[in-house]
């Protein structure tokens, strides 16, 4: 499973990437955590706004930051369609 931080490098995307760290480590299975921060790779995904949350390659949040426990469902979520 793959989870990857979408931004350029401000603060909310900071924030983000440590709600991502946080929710990873609560859900106790295995995943990798990225971060993109190049425009057009973030382009690719179809994302206006920044920062975005991209789960098993679907955007799951764009222009917010969603707290660990809804980025935790997520992933449970992805893991039970695997």
């Amino acid at each position: 499973m793959e989870v990857k931080v979408l931004g350029t490098g401000c603060a909310k995307c900071h924030k983000l990437y440590a709600e991502a760290e946080q929710a990873i480590a609560h859900a106790h299975v295995p995943v990798t955590l990225t971060k993109v921060e190049k425009l057009d790779e973030i382009m690719e995904y179809g994302v206006m706004m920044t920062p975005a949350l991209v789960v098993d390659g679907e955007v799951k949040a764009s222009g917010r930051i969603p707290k660990a426990a809804e980025i935790v469902s997520w992933i449970m979520t992805a893991l039970a369609k695997e």
